[in-house]
């Protein structure tokens, strides 16, 4: 890991910072006083982001790790907060993993893949980073999931789930967490326009740029709001989905084009 600068007066760590939100979030963030972890696989694209970020004044340090990698991510997340103590941790690394027909399926290595980098890979980084906070009794944390989380989609079984798994525990340990000053946001993005999205076959209603959508996080984790659902109209059908009877809200989704399709 390399040195960070003392110029760095405020600490925030981004994963899956090399390409898509991540990437937008990590230019948001880049500022004067800021120093940014950012974590990542791809070294290029981390060399290439860390680049512009400290052309905009932030001290950047880079760690090329895959966020399965439990011991690796803690002794990363050590080192950067001895250097530098986060104040703002955002766990956005994810894959997608969706269903292009009605003979694809998602086996136990696709499910279990999906669910270790989604699920997994963010509370190997988020747990290291909550025992450091609660200690100094101060910090932010924000994990960031799905609208998808709200409603299970056929056509995204394995995601669907791992993203709800995550609302959940931040919904679970965020009472504990405010006891010791640490704030704790899940955020549920609806479309964003990145290479993740463009994997998923159904409509994409209400996106919004990689660019619109880190703004908008930026602007809420300043208010330390609890949720951050986004777009509106998108978050509040799938909110309606949840209280209506299940073979109703299946049809929807099928209507939708969220269910894989039969060949004719």
């Amino acid at each position: 890991m390399g040195q960070v600068s003392a110029g760095g007066e405020r600490g925030v760590v981004i994963t899956g910072s090399s390409a898509g939100l991540g990437r937008a979030l990590a230019l948001c963030y880049s500022a004067p006083n800021i120093t940014l972890g950012l974590i990542g696989r791809n070294p290029e694209r981390l060399e290439s982001i860390a680049s512009e970020c400290r052309a905009r004044g932030a001290e950047v340090v880079i760690g090329c790790l895959d966020v399965r990698d439990s011991a690796a991510i803690q002794q990363w997340v050590f080192d950067f907060d001895q250097h530098c103590p986060i104040d703002l941790l955002i766990a956005n690394a994810g894959v997608a993993s969706t269903l292009q027909s009605a003979d694809d399926w998602e086996g136990i290595d696709r499910t279990t893949g999906v669910i270790d980098t989604n699920l997994y890979g963010a509370l190997h980084t988020v747990l290291p980073v909550i025992e450091r906070m609660r200690s100094r009794r101060s910090g932010q944390i924000a994990v960031v999931s799905s609208l998808a989380a709200l409603r299970g989609m056929a056509i995204s079984p394995a995601y669907c789930a791992s993203k709800a798994a995550l609302m959940s525990y931040c919904d679970s340990v965020r009472p504990i967490l405010a006891r010791d000053h640490v704030a704790l946001s899940v955020i549920m993005p609806g479309f964003v326009k990145t290479a993740m999205s463009d994997v998923f076959p159904g409509n994409k209603p209400y996106m919004w740029s990689a660019e619109k959508a880190a703004l908008h996080i930026q602007h809420n984790l300043a208010r330390r709001n609890v949720e951050i659902a986004f777009p509106f109209r998108l978050a509040f059908g799938m909110k309606l989905l949840r209280l209506l009877p299940a073979k109703v809200a299946d049809a929807i989704l099928g209507r939708l084009s969220y269910l894989p399709r039969e060949e004719l």
